[in-house]
């Protein structure tokens, strides 16, 4: 491993090496399939820790990885015989209620992140699981329950603090670096280490959500209700269908939806349809604090355990699409497996392609193929998600959500960008021409532009 000890002086947060009683525990990440050793780990105590790390990796050729929340699938937020960034104890916000924005500092998780903005009343979109790192599910553009409504998370930026791959600390904003805002809003880890991220808020405390369960035997019923209710439905609501094993071990498939408007009798009202349908066996949508329902899956997505993904788009939610999919999703090979359909509408699809470096603004139905399992051989979960996913390819819209990719679909990057893939390439070479960020879902830097 390469010596990091020069860079200890540098530091005022902690230096993490193998001979560190701490290592062990210091590397782990959510996704217990993923076990490399780096040659050193940053407890980053404030933005100048940052900076002299990414210098030291640049100057010194050292492999370096950025740790926010460490929820990547992928495990993108480590590295063998490298240097990782962690961002965990960077957790400050600033909450100015009138422009209703919030600074938030890249260490935060969507709970940090909630719990500081819920005490003025307002709320962003922000995934649909509150341990998961602000900074990595924005920067990939940032799905959750609210983005109907509000957009993607990246959509609502108003500016980035990052630190490029001289050293240098910039503000990326419409007005300053335009071209790297615009990279930074979906682009990933590619443009720097941001270390804090201005968001528009919005006035969100209580919603409408909770889970309508229905018998497996009645999974294909049931999408073919969902594939057309969710054709109608406002910007204020969100429906997910997930097929699931509930905690007394059965199968069924559940519709879970969230209502966002400022009139919850409204909600009350166009969730009516979902809620007589079947009829189903569990109903326990409700009012709730809206950290209620980012806390609400948590326990489906534990720390440590094994994770293997695959998703797309769907074009069409045809009935053979339908068949297929429940087909496979009553093979799961783990009860911890979950197979999802997300909903995507509203504000995201009136923002253009070309607006931020996400294009995904058309299709409404993301796929997501969450294999889950702990212990044992990985080889029959990860075949099973393959092979699911291969199947279900005859419906595809050959697009993917850049955040959910797995550690092997590295070719499928150009998929996650599409038209704008190209420019990603240009704006890269500007700011890191050397790829020293390149731990990540990477996109190199552009041989046109660096020449």
């Amino acid at each position: 491993m390469r010596t990091v000890e020069p860079l200890r002086p540098q530091l005022r947060g902690d230096l993490i090496t193998p001979e560190s009683a701490e290592y062990d525990s210091a590397r782990r990440i959510w996704n217990g399939m993923i076990d490399k050793r780096p040659s050193a780990i940053v407890r980053c105590a404030g933005v100048a820790d940052v900076v002299a790390t990414v210098r030291f990796a640049a100057e010194t050729g050292t492999l370096l990885a950025i740790r926010g929340g460490g929820h990547n699938v992928a495990g993108l937020a480590t590295c063998d015989d490298g240097i990782v960034i962690d961002m965990g104890r960077m957790k400050g916000a600033h909450i100015d209620p009138v422009r209703r924005t919030v600074r938030a500092q890249a260490g935060m998780c969507w709970g940090d992140f909630d719990r500081e903005t819920q005490i003025f009343g307002l709320a962003t979109t922000g995934g649909q699981v509150s341990t998961t790192g602000i900074s990595g599910l924005t920067l990939g553009g940032g799905f959750g329950w609210l983005m109907g409504r509000c957009g993607l998370a990246c959509d609502n930026v108003i500016s980035f603090q990052v630190v490029t791959a001289d050293g240098s600390v910039r503000t990326a904003s419409a007005d300053e670096h335009p071209d790297l805002y615009w990279a930074l809003r979906g682009g990933g880890g590619n443009f720097g280490a941001v270390v804090s991220f201005e968001y528009q808020l919005y006035p969100i405390t209580t919603v409408l959500a909770g889970m309508i369960v229905h018998p497996m035997e009645r999974a294909g019923e049931a999408l073919r209700f969902y594939r057309d209710y969710i054709e109608s439905v406002p910007d204020e609501l969100a429906v997910y269908a997930a097929v699931l094993t509930t905690p007394d071990d059965f199968d069924v498939l559940a519709f879970v939806p969230c209502y966002c408007g400022d009139n919850l009798e409204i909600g009350i009202a166009l969730l009516e349809p979902l809620r007589k349908f079947g009829p189903p066996i569990a109903d326990t949508v409700g009012a709730m604090p809206y950290v209620a329902l980012q806390q609400m899956l948590d326990p489906a997505f534990p720390y440590g355990i094994n994770r293997y993904w695959k998703s797309n788009f769907v074009q069409t939610l045809s009935d053979d699409a339908i068949d297929t999919f429940v087909s496979y999703a009553r093979s799961r090979t783990s009860a911890r497996t979950i197979c999802i359909f997300e909903h995507c509408h509203g504000k995201v699809h009136r923002v253009a392609p070309d607006a931020t470096a996400v294009p995904l603004r058309k299709h409404h139905l993301a796929m997501h193929l969450l294999a889950v399992w702990e212990g044992g051989d990985p080889e029959p979960h990860i075949r099973w998600t393959r092979q699911f996913w291969s199947s279900m390819q005859p419906y595809s819209a050959a697009s993917v959500y850049v955040n959910v990719l797995a550690a092997d679909d590295s070719s499928r990057i150009p998929e996650a960008y599409g038209p704008n893939y190209q420019r990603l390439g240009e704006i890269k070479a500007r700011y890191d021409h050397s790829n020293v960020f390149r731990v990540n879902h990477n996109i190199r830097p552009s041989k046109a532009a660096v020449g």
